[in-house]
């Protein structure tokens, strides 16, 4: 996922930056570190986790986090 990708799911979900990092599990300047492609305080470049790029769709998708119960599977 590029931060150009993230910022196009984030808009289009209607989220905030805000409201995006709550819905992420992750702050505020993450999600701004993302969206700009690099860290504020020295200008590396960020790369978005996998993790993230799955929760972005998990969240598009309306998916509740996972349980094994739903697997059949005894945890």
């Amino acid at each position: 996922m590029t931060s150009d990708d993230f910022k196009a799911w984030r808009t289009m979900m209607g989220y905030s930056q805000a409201k995006a990092a709550e819905e992420l599990g992750i702050s505020k300047p993450t999600v701004e570190n993302y969206e700009r492609g690099q860290r504020r305080e020295d200008g590396r470049p960020v790369e978005i986790p996998r993790s993230i790029a799955l929760a972005c769709s998990a969240v598009y998708h309306r998916l509740d986090p996972w349980d094994a119960r739903m697997s059949g599977v005894d945890g």
